[in-house]
């Protein structure tokens, strides 16, 4: 697929954006092509988890002013119509997603970095929100995920000030799970998402569900939103299997189903 590679390593779906000249920059095509192919991957129901990383020296550099004009006279409903789908891929995946960031992550692609579930990064890696620089807001979901995975006030530092974020002070922060060598990051986020396919998936997918619509409930509506989604859940098969596993003091041999 123009502008992504697909790839398997077992359980788990590898994507790569594929426009390394211009650092994976975000177009109507490649954003198109994202969101098609995690549809494409996940449909196997064999797959467990996925990785979203980039091809050369960035995992995304964020729009490309070149292609801009693709979106059309109102930007809201072109981006709407060309970017939106990605991200909701990304946010609504049935499996869990690991983002393996190499090199830069810049504005809409720092962004993107965030829609998946946890980010490894290389440390080569750099975000940095870019908008106000050039007398822009901060978009493509930013200000939602940001203050929620780093806090206000050091997401918005980041935001009016465009410092370039290390990736090591992304660590220092909680934005990233771990940082490696460049040479290592592909084997670092091939073990998580090893790890995540071999787990109960329904359930992995039902705790982000969970932890997303806590943003907007009461303690006490979650608290029952928790037991409803519980109830169903723990009739999957995985369920069944861990319970009889505990019971019988061996290890869960999960399905995802």
């Amino acid at each position: 697929m123009a502008g992504v590679k697909q790839a398997r390593d077992g359980a788990v779906g590898i994507l790569t954006l594929d426009e390394p000249a211009s650092l994976n920059a975000m177009t109507p095509d490649l954003l198109g092509a994202l969101a098609s192919a995690v549809g494409e991957m996940t449909r196997d129901e064999d797959v467990r988890a996925l990785i979203l990383t980039g091809a050369g020296r960035g995992f995304c550099s964020g729009q490309n002013l070149k292609a801009s004009e693709a979106l059309g006279e109102d930007i809201a409903a072109g981006v709407m119509r060309f970017y939106w789908p990605a991200f909701k891929a990304l946010r609504e995946c049935r499996v869990p997603v690991v983002v393996a960031v190499n090199g830069v992550a810049a504005g809409g692609g720092f962004s993107l970095a965030m829609a998946g579930d946890i980010i490894v990064a290389a440390r080569s890696a750099s975000f940095i929100q870019v908008f106000s620089r050039i007398a822009l807001v901060p978009d493509l979901g930013s200000t939602w995920l940001l203050p929620r995975l780093i806090g206000r006030q050091r997401a918005l530092e980041l935001m009016l000030l465009n410092e370039p974020l290390t990736a090591e002070h992304a660590d220092e922060i909680g934005l990233v799970r771990q940082v490696v060598d460049d040479a290592r990051l592909m084997e670092e986020a091939l073990a998580l998402a090893r790890r995540l396919a071999d787990g109960p998936t329904r359930a992995l997918v039902a705790t982000r569900q969970l932890v997303e619509e806590s943003e907007h409930e009461t303690y006490e509506a979650q608290f029952r939103r928790e037991i409803e989604l519980q109830a169903t859940i723990r009739k999957s098969a995985d369920a069944v299997e861990g319970r009889n596993a505990f019971v019988e003091k061996r290890k869960a041999r999960f399905t995802g189903r």
